[in-house]
């Protein structure tokens, strides 16, 4: 397990336990799931995203790793709800700026695929599949009404990062890296 000193609070020593039990799980595409996690993250650094944003982007599908078997419900054609899992579950030690992003992710993937030319055919295989399991593209009116909400443009943010985030064998800082970084933004105990 992490041991970090910086990671001594009861939340981050939770999410380094997940990540020692199953982040090594598939995820379905060339990399696993801390491969990606960190990837993402490191996306959101690239781009001087607030510590709030590299967060979430690092954390954005823990709730794969929260379902029980988030795997057979792809397979099954069942949408896992792994964003609303992982927004409820990081809520409890986060605030909006970071569970927010991670709670629109998917209706983030539903309005650039609805907006922007092209976005559809960026998408991987299982992205696209799962687009199908969670609603599909949004209307005119779903997207309007998407980009009012609090924090849309970060998850656009992050969706993109998660779009990328794909990469077998790419380099990143580890995961007590943004760990340490989780501190700076907990809810006071």
């Amino acid at each position: 397990m992490h041991s970090d000193p910086m990671t001594s609070h009861p939340a981050l020593l939770e999410i380094a336990r997940m990540f020692d039990l199953k982040g090594q799980l598939a995820y379905g595409e060339t990399v696993n799931q801390i491969e990606h996690a960190l990837q993402c993250g490191a996306l959101a650094e690239a781009e001087n995203a607030p510590a709030s944003l590299v967060v979430a982007a690092v954390l954005h599908d823990i709730g794969h790793m929260l379902h029980k078997d988030a795997a057979a419900a792809v397979q099954t054609g069942t949408d896992d709800c792994h964003e609303l899992l992982g927004a409820k579950y990081l809520g409890r030690w986060f605030g909006a700026e970071v569970a927010d992003p991670v709670k629109l992710h998917v209706e983030a993937k539903r309005y650039l695929c609805a907006r922007v030319r092209g976005y559809w055919d960026s998408l991987s295989a299982l992205s696209k599949r799962t687009l199908e399991i969670q609603g599909g593209p949004f209307t005119e009116e779903q997207a309007d009404a998407f980009l009012q909400l609090p924090h849309a443009e970060e998850a656009i943010r992050l969706r993109r990062w998660d779009d990328i985030g794909k990469k077998a064998g790419t380099p990143t800082p580890s995961l007590e890296h943004f760990l340490g970084l989780a501190q700076t933004c907990l809810k006071p105990l």
